[in-house]
């Protein structure tokens, strides 16, 4: 694999060289007046007096989000943003019990636009420290990477990672299997919350990577360069025990250290008198994890256990997002909540977390995610999925929510009627032994 050498002017020339570019379709409006959306007005109906109070919203997220803006507690406080808007599919979607759950309409630049004029808004509550994840398939993806550069700053782009979604499929198409999707995660600022991922080592891939042992101590280790690309004029770039690094590369620790290094025995000399640096196995947190992620696919047998509402996401997938890039006590937003993953996995990490969404049906579903926790996927084909996983009634059993809550309805008429009977089982379901888990 070729490595490229930095060059001292790199910096500079990048900035006068490169030339911006930028998204422009119909309907694009001045981000000025994004900001000046119209508020939703949120009736709060139901209330668990516990701490913290997180927020589940039943509301056009567009005017919530621009609600929040005044809401010092919210603005500027965000941590982490996970998002799974819609992906453009110009599809309806139900859920396993073939109730309506939302719209997937647009396409092109009305999406664009629906999306980008979210995103706006979703920056100006994520505090310098915070991070957002988009979650998207590959129609969008590319156009939505180009608004997230305009929004965020090409800068502030992190990685595009690639999620494995489901087994091969056999395709009769005249195309490659579609098995990914992809997210996209920028920061708002370059000081950002980040806590490192890794992989556990297994027997196979420790002795693949460590493969020396110490005769002195059994300790198992691997052998890496001292030097790396560049030169530099100052310690790193000067002999060490009478040896210059490589043409075109400095030592990675000033002489001093590396005798350091080599008087604690943490430096192995080939029969060349080639140095390199013991890496002991026992010292390894695992192995960073990359941007391709193969382990995190959807429902894909009956011992899963789901809410059944579509395109719901693995909450192994979302735990990894929100160690990596909170803290608990740390706010966590996701204004297009659906089933509900997100809330309930910051829940049980320790978060604060927001969940909007403007259908009834994933409301009604995080409501039963919370109380009831999530129930194995079973033979849905054969209708026998109830039968074999019927929960069991017992006091909190299943229960995720162990914090307070308050539930807002938007007053609008543009969305579904929630009936006071409906309003009353929830708070029946959510106050339920509420002060005894």
């Amino acid at each position: 694999m070729a490595t490229g050498i930095p060059s001292r002017n790199s910096r500079k020339s990048q900035k006068q060289n490169v030339i911006p570019f930028r998204l422009e379709y119909e309907g694009k409006i001045p981000i000025e007046d994004i900001l000046k959306i119209p508020v939703a007005k949120l009736h709060r109906i139901i209330s668990i007096d516990q701490h913290p109070r997180n927020r589940l919203i039943y509301g056009e997220n567009l005017r919530v989000l621009s609600s929040f803006l005044n809401d010092d507690t919210i603005a500027g406080k965000v941590s982490l943003i996970y998002i799974d808007p819609p992906y453009a599919t110009g599809s309806s979607f139900e859920s396993r019990q073939r109730d309506h759950a939302y719209h997937d309409l647009m396409e092109g630049a009305e999406y664009l636009e629906f999306l980008r004029q979210r995103l706006v808004l979703l920056r100006e509550l994520l505090s310098d420290e915070g991070s957002i994840y988009i979650h998207l398939d590959d129609k969008m993806a590319c156009a939505v990477k180009i608004i997230m550069d305009e929004i965020f700053g090409s800068k502030n782009f992190r990685n595009l990672i690639t999620r494995k979604k489901c087994n091969p499929k056999n395709y009769t198409r005249k195309q490659y299997g579609n098995t990914a999707d992809y997210i996209l995660f920028y920061t708002k600022t370059d000081n950002y919350i980040w806590n490192q991922p890794f992989n556990p080592w297994t027997e196979t891939t420790a002795k693949k990577e460590y493969q020396y042992v110490e005769k002195e101590t059994g300790r198992v280790y691997k052998k890496v360069p001292v030097h790396a690309p560049g030169v530099r004029k100052g310690a790193t770039g000067q002999p060490w025990r009478g040896i210059l690094p490589p043409p075109g590369k400095h030592w990675q620790y000033t002489p001093e250290t590396l005798d350091e290094m080599d008087a604690r025995g943490e430096i192995y000399w080939s029969p060349t008198g080639n140095p390199r640096r013991k890496v002991y196995l026992d010292n390894s947190q695992g192995i960073s994890v990359q941007d391709i992620w193969l382990d995190f696919k959807d429902a894909h047998n009956q011992n899963i256990k789901i809410t059944g509402y579509p395109t719901e996401k693995n909450p192994d997938m979302i735990k990894r997002i929100i160690l990596a890039s909170s803290n608990e006590g740390d706010i966590v937003l996701d204004a297009f909540a659906g089933s509900g993953t997100t809330a309930a996995v910051a829940e049980e990490l320790g978060r604060k977390w927001i969940a909007i969404d403007n259908s009834q049906l994933a409301i009604a579903t995080i409501v039963q995610r919370l109380v009831k926790g999530t129930e194995a996927m079973g033979d849905f084909i054969n209708g026998n999925s109830s039968a074999k996983h019927e929960q069991k009634c017992l006091i909190g059993i299943n229960r995720i929510l162990r914090s307070g809550l308050d539930l807002y309805i938007e007053e609008t008429p543009e969305l579904d009627f929630i009936s006071d009977n409906v309003i009353h089982d929830w708070d029946s379901k959510l106050n339920f032994q509420a002060n005894l888990v």
